[in-house]
């Protein structure tokens, strides 16, 4: 058979969702490379995905149902049928719903596949069981809150927009490792003589590409945008036209918040030199079309949103919204492009049951609650590596008295706690539509190959343990085709443009976002004052306290994405930890050594790493690895706490605060490469 190539899109959790091309030869993926049609991605891929065909049939791949046989979490396991697996799991559940309510079941799932399918195929299936629902907000929710406390429904700029900025303003956003296609137009604005400002924490691969790069300290961020707002007002540099018809909260913000925020203060709260501050509000004020893009970062600390709503507000002040490649954005929504009821299936939904935040899981299974959790279903998830506060987590997994099937293509570390785990399919197994959290593209894709083994999709397992529990809703035999054909909602202003003969053929094509009113907010106009809000004004919240001396920052790693691709183990190094050279110094360590990394939620081995660039105070580990490749007995995730946001829910993975220890023995020393 002569190999053919197929489009397809990338399936994992980031902004670009990129365009694949997929060779297959006999059945094998045999090349995997970037789709140079794609409008957005235009044909590169980042290092994750270079070699997706070695994920797609890696020897590690789930191929059939298994059944526990050891202790949970020894990955002890031995080989069911899928009768056999349907069974016991329906018997299971009926059993707990009869004894204790059907509350006490728990569905656990986020991001393992951005597809809208097989992403929300258990929605209908557990609003019909009547189980617990599941907040999903382990990422940054507090950011989508700070946007929509200032914009309300406004869609995004369009991110081809940047191209036409000559300052461009990249505030938590390691763009290189997570955004990489928007980064390339930050590069090509460059060329056209954009200047390119860096706003982060710590200097990370993007500074490479930033004319001035801003380090800030931890969870100030509101505190910066608050500083300049107010250098700007002092200084007479707003745009009072564009206020005056487009803003609203201007003379409150002016009068009630911004003195608090002089120079001086803001720079003793950011870290920041007064007279970096003068001169960023000034060039700031200057330049012909600002653009800010906010990355996830800023919004993982417990004043997240607030964080967030203050940097959005900053572009109103000098009008950049009236000028092309000017302006603001946090991310791109296009979920009201999509019929998602018809999928989601509210309507399926048994009484009133309770909400669960998945940033607390932990607390979920081992703190007393009524009823308790007595089932936990897992799929595109892995919960035992990225859920905060690991030591919690894992004990609650170890509950023998808790009843655990993981839907998983690999042996993950959640899996190994399963009672019984289910072999899933690939992207490239699966029918499904894709949309952008980067950019307004859709695009569709078909299984290009068939599943390993037994392996089956999120839609299939639900449908069967539908007809297992006596679901005989029409629903659960829809097949995958026929939801996305419902999803697309033709005569949604959102796809008055699309070309539909483009999108069967599994081409980008592109959404287009209502344009009636240019703010889409109760008032019309952009609301720095929100009478909806206990906060009616952005101001800075204060982090929580603590007498750990470093915080740490659980970065985005270059190679792996999140608890993702460690099944290719060629992809990584050491896990490690990175500090300044004076704070290995004042602790008598050495680059290289194996550390403790602890706080009073836990402790964790590392390497450690010397780095120059890091400000002192400060702990950047890289990645969430799975725990048979770590040093020691746990991951990052038993350093981070399942505290949330201040809005949204949403996790605080960066506002924790550890100290760093020699080894008390076994000591080893490896210089890192």
């Amino acid at each position: 058979m002569s190999t053919e190539i197929h489009r397809s899109v990338c399936p994992f959790d980031c902004p670009d969702c990129c365009g694949l091309l997929i060779e297959v030869d006999n059945g094998r993926v045999v090349r995997v490379s970037g789709d140079p049609e794609h409008p957005f991605t235009r044909g590169f891929l980042c290092a994750k995905m270079n070699h997706y065909q070695k994920t797609i049939h890696s020897p590690q791949r789930l191929t059939q149902p298994l059944l526990r046989c050891g202790s949970k979490g020894a990955g002890e396991f031995r080989p069911m049928s899928w009768n056999e697996a349907l069974e016991r799991i329906s018997t299971n559940w009926r059993e707990i719903i009869a004894a204790h309510g059907a509350e006490t079941l728990l569905p656990y799932s986020y991001a393992g596949t951005m597809g809208i399918v097989q992403r929300n195929a258990g929605h209908a299936f557990f609003h019909r069981l009547g189980a617990s629902l599941l907040e999903r907000g382990i990422c940054s929710p507090a950011k989508g809150c700070g946007w929509s406390a200032v914009m309300g429904n406004t869609p995004a700029p369009d991110p081809d927009e940047v191209e036409h900025s000559d300052l461009i303003i990249l505030w938590s956003s390691n763009a290189a490792a997570t955004n990489i296609h928007f980064l390339q137009r930050v590069k090509e604005a460059k060329k056209r003589g954009a200047k390119v400002w860096l706003i982060d924490v710590y200097p990370h691969q993007t500074a490479a590409h930033a004319d001035q790069v801003f380090v800030v300290k931890p969870g100030s961020d509101a505190a910066l945008a608050l500083g300049l707002m107010h250098i700007l007002v002092r200084d007479g540099l707003c745009d009072e036209k564009f206020i005056a018809g487009k803003v609203q909260g201007f003379s409150e913000l002016k009068a009630k918040v911004l003195p608090e925020y002089p120079p001086a203060t803001v720079s003793r709260m950011t870290g920041i030199g007064v007279a970096q501050l003068e001169q960023m509000a000034h060039k700031y004020a200057a330049a012909r079309a600002a653009f800010i893009s906010i990355g996830g970062g800023v919004s993982r600390y417990t004043n997240g949103a607030m964080s967030v709503r203050a940097i959005v507000a900053l572009p109103a002040l000098v009008g950049a919204w009236a000028q092309r490649g000017g302006g603001c954005t946090a991310g791109i929504s296009s979920g009201a492009a999509f019929a998602m009821e018809l999928i989601e299936r509210p309507d399926l939904q048994q009484g009133s049951p309770r909400t669960i935040n998945m940033s607390q899981l932990g607390m979920a299974l081992t703190q007393e609650q009524s009823p308790p959790v007595k089932s936990l279903y897992v799929y595109s998830s892995n919960p035992a590596a990225v859920a905060p506060d690991q030591n919690q987590v894992l004990a609650g997994l170890a509950r023998e008295d808790l009843f655990t099937v993981v839907h998983e293509r690999f042996m993950t570390d959640t899996a190994r706690f399963a009672d019984i785990v289910l072999p899933a399919t690939s992207s490239l197994e699966t029918s499904d539509i894709y949309r952008s959290y980067g950019h307004y593209g859709v695009q569709r894709c078909h299984p290009l190959i068939a599943p390993p083994g037994e392996a089956k999709s999120n839609l299939e397992v639900f449908s069967l343990l539908a007809k297992s529990m006596g679901f005989s809703e029409e629903f659960f035999d829809f097949k995958a085709d026929e939801l996305i054909e419902q999803l697309i909602d033709r005569q949604n202003p959102w796809w008055a443009e699309v070309d539909f003969t483009a999108l069967a053929a599994g081409r980008m094509v592109k959404l287009s976002p209502p344009k009636n009113q240019q703010f889409h907010t109760p008032s019309g106009r952009i609301e720095l004052f929100n009478p909806t809000l206990a906060e009616v004004l952005p101001r800075l919240l204060p982090l929580n306290v603590s007498d750990f001396p470093l915080q740490l920052v659980t970065a985005p790693a270059m190679k792996t994405l999140n608890s993702t691709f460690f099944e290719r183990e060629e992809i990584y190094g050491q896990m490690s930890v990175s500090l300044n050279p004076t704070e290995i110094e004042q602790r008598g360590l050495r680059d290289g050594q194996k550390v403790l990394v602890w706080n009073e939620r836990g402790e964790v081995e590392f390497f450690l790493r010397a780095e120059d660039s890091l400000p002192t105070g400060l702990a950047v580990a890289a990645g969430v690895w799975w725990q048979k490749f770590a040093p020691g007995q746990s991951t990052v995730n038993a350093l981070t706490a399942q505290k949330l946001t201040d809005l949204g829910g949403g996790s605080t993975f960066y506002d924790n605060r550890v100290d760093v220890k020699g080894m008390e023995k076994g000591e080893s020393f490896k210089k890192l490469p």
